[in-house]
């Protein structure tokens, strides 16, 4: 064991890929997934966020993944877990942002030519808005949700009545890491009762029509959709595990991540703005004297307010993300008459769920933190996965790929967790001032991506992200989880305000 402490380098190594970050009191250190490459990522502000979270009240566990970065009083990479209180900072304003694969019944030979992916890209861009604040009546062939309808989905998530009404295959909400989500006390009504007097607000209930048709739609930002090829890894395992996922060398996939849109940052924003007010009105000390580490004592009025907030954003996301993999795979079906496809996964990275953390049920927080059950894990009994592991879907960027995990039972030490990507290197603002806008769009052209932009993103680069490689050797090196398949990229739906005509 190396101890490198001091101000830049707080850590002290555990392993090639692992190290604690001590904190005061003798409290627990926080668990840190990461090569030595990979923490100096780490800077002071995401380093003073994760000693904050730790030590707030109630915190039983913390780990630092390798993607980690500066968040919201809590960093964006995180899991932090506690038997009695409930925090909106690790979970995040995007509530259950998540990622989602569709394979396609087709082989790479299919879209290898540029006039096919374009006519795909237009057909699925016609479906599926993309952009802040864009909804379906900005596209021709949106699927058009009315309010009753998307009540049904804010309360229900995916029920079958929800997804028949939706043209959305039922059994995809099988593979769902959660389909359903129900209120604090673990009903669906508790969710009825909690929206009913929301929309006693006339701000809210006059936003939240606008809101719902959001739904099948993705947003701006790091949100994308991307047409994949996959490749699988090499071992009789990968191979085995593959088979169970529904993945096959070479065949086309499409990967989404979006999250809980306008309706979720509307609920998170309003649960701060009122747990705040609540500190301020008590006077009650703020953890690290951060305004963004408000926090709920499980049981209070406030902590169910949360949970049943969280539960319905969480089940708009759920909706959103089963609802554009139907549209998307329509949008395949025009172009390639009959072909077929299925939901491999959908699996969130902002949410907290009760799970058994040291031998007792806590409440797991995930910031851009993704779930890593291993075959054997009780959760997935009477799943698909109960052998093998659930996929993790994890996206690096367009040009360094993507890659589908399956946890080892190494993942318990990171509270059965891995990072939920790459990770950004480099801020927004950063990117725009640093990085070169011809460069960027010459190095997709050079690679053959294809993209709906007329100039990629900026703050989008690859280059504003971590080593993909750097950070997939981090997790599978502490014996988190192993490498079932890259995910190549052959076209890229991006912030449509920056779309082609």
């Amino acid at each position: 064991m190396t101890n490198n402490s001091s101000n830049s380098n707080p850590f002290i190594d555990t392993g090639e890929a692992e190290a604690i970050l001590p904190l005061p009191n003798d409290a627990k250190p926080v668990t840190v997934i990461g090569t030595p490459a990979i923490r100096n990522t780490f800077d002071e502000v995401c380093i003073k966020q994760t000693i904050n979270s730790a030590m707030a009240p109630g915190v039983s566990t913390m780990v630092l993944n390798p993607d980690a970065h500066l968040g919201y009083g809590t960093p964006v990479g995180c899991v932090l877990s506690s038997p009695s209180h409930i925090y909106p900072g690790p979970v995040g304003v995007d509530i259950k942002c998540s990622m989602s694969l569709l394979s396609v019944d087709i082989d790479e030979s299919a879209i290898r030519q540029p006039q096919v992916r374009r006519r795909l890209i237009n057909a699925i861009c016609e479906r599926t808005p993309t952009g802040t604040g864009k909804g379906q009546r900005s596209v021709p062939k949106a699927r058009h949700v009315n309010d009753q309808l998307g009540r049904m989905a804010i309360t229900q998530g995916a029920s079958a009545e929800v997804c028949e009404k939706l043209g959305i295959p039922v059994e995809w909400a099988q593979r769902c890491e959660d389909s359903q989500h129900t209120g604090h006390d673990g009903t669906h009504d508790a969710l009825e009762r909690r929206l009913d007097i929301l929309c006693r607000n006339n701000q809210f209930s006059q936003r939240m029509p606008r809101k719902v048709r959001q739904l099948g739609s993705y947003g701006g930002g790091n949100h994308f959709g991307e047409c994949e090829v996959v490749r699988l890894a090499e071992g009789d395992r990968a191979k085995n595990t593959a088979e169970v996922f529904g993945l096959k060398d070479g065949q086309v996939a499409f990967l989404s991540h979006c999250g809980s849109r306008g309706f979720g940052h509307d609920l998170a924003a309003g649960q701060f703005k009122a747990l705040q007010a609540h500190f301020a009105k008590w006077d009650t000390p703020l953890p690290g004297g951060d305004r963004q580490l408000v926090y709920a004592p499980l049981g209070t009025h406030e902590a169910n307010n949360y949970i049943d907030d969280m539960s319905m954003g969480a089940n708009f996301a759920t909706v959103n993300h089963l609802l554009i993999n139907a549209l998307v795979l329509e949008a395949f079906q025009e172009i390639f008459p009959g072909v077929d496809g299925r939901l491999v996964y959908f699996i969130s990275h902002n949410i907290a769920r009760q799970e058994v953390v040291n031998d007792r049920l806590e409440w797991v927080h995930r910031k851009g933190a993704t779930r890593a059950f291993p075959g054997g894990h009780h959760a997935l009994k009477d799943t698909p996965f109960a052998e093998t592991g659930h996929p993790i879907l994890l996206p690096g960027n367009p040009q360094a790929g993507s890659a589908v995990m399956v946890a080892d039972p190494g993942a318990v030490k990171s509270c059965y967790s891995v990072n939920h990507g790459a990770g950004r290197v480099m801020g927004r603002k950063a990117a725009a001032r640093t990085l070169d806008q011809v460069k960027v769009d010459a190095s997709f052209a050079e690679r053959d991506i294809l993209t709906n932009c007329r100039t990629y993103p900026i703050d989008e680069a690859p280059d504003a992200y971590k080593d993909f490689d750097e950070v997939l050797r981090s997790v599978k090196t502490a014996g988190l989880a192993s490498e079932v398949a890259r995910l190549d990229a052959k076209f890229v739906i991006k912030d449509g305000d920056k779309a082609d005509d």
